[in-house]
């Protein structure tokens, strides 16, 4: 008797040591460790976007409010494009260099009035197309956090079910329906559902401000382009 005493000591003493992260996770049936496995690839893929896209969203602001001060200040903006036609750094300059570019292909020989709708048009387009190609390129990598979001929850259910599943097969199997026999099973599948939120959570959150984000950068160029269309059509009237 004094034995099995200290036999049931012992495995309890074992169970309580296990209850870190580490012990649940290395004590959980393989689908559940696959799940977890899954889940902090996940945050950790996550979070590595969510800082690149603060920093890029950052820079492109700081850089945008440079150009734009430097277009406004009133200089010529023949000389503005030699400066930053080469090497455009943010969406505002490529906007302005895409633009720039198709303008001087059509001026450099001359164009007369009839030209005028062709050439606005033609500009219009080369803009429009400069800023769906910069969207879908700041868009990137922002499916997967939306991905994250909604599926890590449901993911981190399916293996909480899958551990109380497992917890239940034990119970059954021992006969034994003391804590010591219930406690770390459920540990392990909660510990599964904490992975689930603690990768959603994040996600969703940076891909709501990320979206906000790009929308207000959306705005800013369609603005921009809407503004540079009217100079550049007070230049083709002025050249009449």
């Amino acid at each position: 008797m004094e034995n099995e005493t200290i036999v049931v000591t012992q495995e309890l003493g074992g169970a309580a040591a296990d209850m870190s992260m580490v012990g649940l996770f290395l004590q959980a049936d393989i689908v559940v460790q696959i799940v977890m496995i899954v889940l902090i690839l996940a945050s950790f893929w996550s979070w590595a976007i969510i800082i690149d896209k603060i920093m890029r969203f950052r820079r492109i602001s700081a850089d945008a409010d440079e150009f734009e001060n430097e277009f406004w200040s009133g200089g010529n903006l023949e000389d503005l494009y030699r400066r930053v036609g080469g090497s455009p750094d943010n969406p505002l300059a490529m906007l302005f260099a895409a633009a720039m570019k198709e303008w001087s292909r059509s001026t450099e020989k001359g164009i007369d009035k009839h030209a005028h709708t062709g050439l606005q048009a033609r500009i219009h387009q080369v803009m429009r197309v400069t800023i769906d190609r910069e969207l879908e390129r700041l868009e990137k990598y922002l499916g997967f956090l939306a991905t994250v979001g909604s599926t890590a929850p449901f993911l981190g259910l399916f293996g909480t079910v899958w551990g109380i599943m497992n917890s239940f097969q034990s119970i059954a199997a021992t006969k034994d329906t003391s804590l010591a026999v219930v406690a770390p099973g459920i540990a392990e599948a909660l510990f599964a559902t904490a992975l689930g939120l603690v990768a959603a959570i994040p996600a969703v959150v940076a891909y709501n401000k990320f979206s906000n984000d790009l929308q207000r950068i959306v705005t800013r160029l369609e603005g921009f382009s809407g503004e540079f269309s009217a100079i550049l059509s007070r230049q083709l009237d002025q050249g009449d």
